[in-house]
Order: structure tokens, then sequence, then C-alpha cells
């Protein structure tokens, strides 16, 4: 494992920690996109579906339990705990603009047409798409709270680090992983604009991300 790797990692670990502290803390979803999360958890679900089948470390194990088990607990605050405060209205994305695409694709374009292989592929592309609703649903209402944009910015950084990841393995290993890589590269062109904003707003102390207006 490599550096851009195990950064990555540990960035999209502390983007789910901070949404989930942010949550519980303040007892409020507010800002959050429940279809979002509804998403990653079925990215992670699909994804690690070998888990009891196929071991390849201590470490891969541990994280494939701990982001199913993080994923499924921000589900619960969201949708059990804290329901009271989240708002329905303004997540108003259509998953199924994602779901039907994405289920298509993964048929067409997979290493093998089997199953696991298939459920894999899905999880991919999904995850490429599934920051979607969030994205739209700050959109809609114009602005989002510092912590919420910290989320944002922590998990556009794991995939950034995962592109220097793929970049390095390519380059040391001869490894390339296309359904991935291309995935990754456009997960990452969501989150540009969003950097800017990030990096001119909240960084400089304005608090909530405020978008411009259309004229």
């Amino acid at each position: 494992m490599n550096v851009f790797r195990l950064a990555g990692d540990v960035s999209h670990l502390v983007a789910i920690i901070i949404l989930l502290l942010k949550i519980w803390r303040s007892r409020s979803c507010a800002g959050i996109s429940g279809k979002s999360q509804v998403l990653f958890a079925i990215v992670f679900t699909t994804r690690y579906l070998d888990l009891f089948t196929i071991f390849i470390s201590p470490y891969n194990t541990i994280m494939k339990v701990v982001f199913l088990a993080l994923s499924y607990a921000t589900v619960y605050l969201i949708y059990v705990r804290f329901r009271n405060t989240f708002n329905s209205e303004n997540d108003s994305f259509r998953l199924e603009f994602l779901l039907v695409p994405v289920i298509g694709l993964s048929f067409l374009e997979n290493y093998a047409f089997t199953p696991l292989e298939i459920l894999w592929t899905f999880s991919i592309f999904l995850e490429s798409v599934a920051i979607m609703p969030q994205l739209f649903m700050i959109t809609k209402t114009g602005e989002a709270e510092s912590i919420t944009t910290h989320y944002l910015f922590f998990l556009g950084l794991y995939r950034a680090l995962y592109i220097a990841n793929w970049v390095w393995r390519y380059h040391t290993e001869g490894f390339f992983d296309q359904i991935a890589v291309v995935s990754g590269v456009v997960q990452t062109i969501f989150y540009i604009d969003f950097f800017y904003l990030y990096v001119t707003k909240v960084l400089r102390g304005r608090g909530k991300m405020t978008l411009p207006m259309p004229v």
C-alpha cells in the first residue's frame, strides 16, 4: 500500500466521522442529504459482499467493517434517531436518474459477467454519482453549513488522493483499473467547483458557504 492510498482512506474515514459528529452533537441532520447517505450505504454493501469469502489483509477487512458500520449508522441517525430534523422537501433529487443508468452500465461494462463482479462494478459507478443529491440539495437551498462543507471537502480529497494512488500504481506496478479510474475521475470533477467555493469562502472564515445567485 502506498501513501496516497492510505491518505485517501484516512480522508474518507475523516469525512464520515465529521458528518456523524455533526449530526450527533447538533442533534440535527439539517442540510444533509439522506438520499446521498443511502446511496453510499448501498455502495459499501454491494462492494463488500466478499467480506466473509475473500481475505486480503487485516487492514482491508477492518476498513470494510468500519465503512459499512458508519454508513448504516449515518442512515439510522438521519431516518430514525433525528428524523424530525430531516428536511425531505429539499432532499428531492430523483434517485432513479442515477440508479437506472448505473444498473444498466454495470451489466454492459464489467470485467466478468458474474453476480459479485456486476455488483462490484455497480458500486464503483454508483459511488461516482452518489454525492449528487447532496450537491443538488446545497444548490437548491443556496448555502451549506461549514461543517457540512468540511465533510464534502474530505470526501473530495479522498477521491483526488485515489487518483494519485492509481497514477503511482500504474508507474510502479503497471496496474490500471479502467472502471475505477474513469469513475473516480468523474466523481472528482463533481467536486471541482465546490473546492473553489470551499477555499474562497469557508476557509476564509465566512461560516456558511453561500452559493452565488444567478443574475
